[in-house]
């Protein structure tokens, strides 16, 4: 069980599939702290722990089943000449609902809540940002398993990998959280970048291969600048009599 972990090449790819599955994860963070940023601030380590915990549970559970997630490329039936399989069908239903969330938290944050109603109103209780998170984490798992059979050739690699790099984004989670909730336009750019994920999605689920090389150099220097601006702007106010 341990061999593994005692060879140059097993501690190569535990160390490179962990990084990999913490890049894979930053777009589960961001979702996750949008919504929970909705809910009453005592909540919202819990509802990220939560959101996390079935991220990893969801991981798991698609590698030891491997042979039944392998068997979602088998193709289901057609549509206009297009053959859908059960991994497309996830990535078309979970980028369709991240187009559809983020484009109505960007509405939200741009126009503001409707008359008579506040965040805290709002339909993301507990149970439902849960239930909502539960979802979307089998679309985000689709990628993260596909990188890990690719990478490593035991499961024990794997499931270590998984775990650290959960740990990992545990820890990073709040803050995180924190600075996108305190920065209306971080958050506007984040929900953008979710918005780019889901479209990512649906093409992927289409048949389409996109180069998520490009698409993330592109998301990584729209961080970059808005990070500038931001530090910018806080020197301004810093100057301004």
């Amino acid at each position: 069980m341990l061999d593994p972990f005692f060879t140059a090449e097993g501690l190569m790819s535990l160390l490179t599939l962990t990084a990999l599955e913490v890049v894979l994860g930053l777009d589960n963070i961001v979702f996750i702290s949008i919504l929970a940023g909705d809910l009453p601030k005592e909540q919202q380590p819990k509802a990220r722990q939560l959101g996390l915990g079935f991220a990893l549970l969801t991981r798991l559970l698609l590698l030891f089943t491997i042979s039944w997630f392998m068997g979602l490329t088998t193709p289901l039936f057609s549509v206009m000449g297009l053959e859908l399989t059960g991994r497309s069908i996830i990535l078309l239903l979970g980028g369709s609902f991240l187009v559809g969330k983020s484009s109505y938290e960007i509405y939200e944050k741009v126009e503001g809540h409707p008359e008579g109603s506040s965040p805290s109103s709002r339909a993301n209780s507990m149970t439902m940002m849960i239930v909502q998170i539960a979802l979307i984490d089998i679309v985000f798992s689709i990628d993260s398993v596909v990188t890990a059979v690719g990478m490593a050739d035991h499961l024990s690699i794997m499931v270590v990998a998984m775990v650290i790099a959960m740990i990992i984004m545990v820890a990073f989670a709040g803050p995180v959280s924190d600075y996108v909730n305190e920065h209306p336009s971080m958050k506007v750019l984040a929900l953008a970048f979710l918005m780019l994920v889901g479209v990512l999605l649906v093409a992927e689920g289409l048949g389409q291969h996109v180069n998520k090389g490009t698409i993330y150099f592109a998301m990584a220097f729209a961080l970059a600048v808005e990070l500038v601006n931001i530090r910018a702007k806080k020197l301004e106010a810093k100057a301004a009599p």
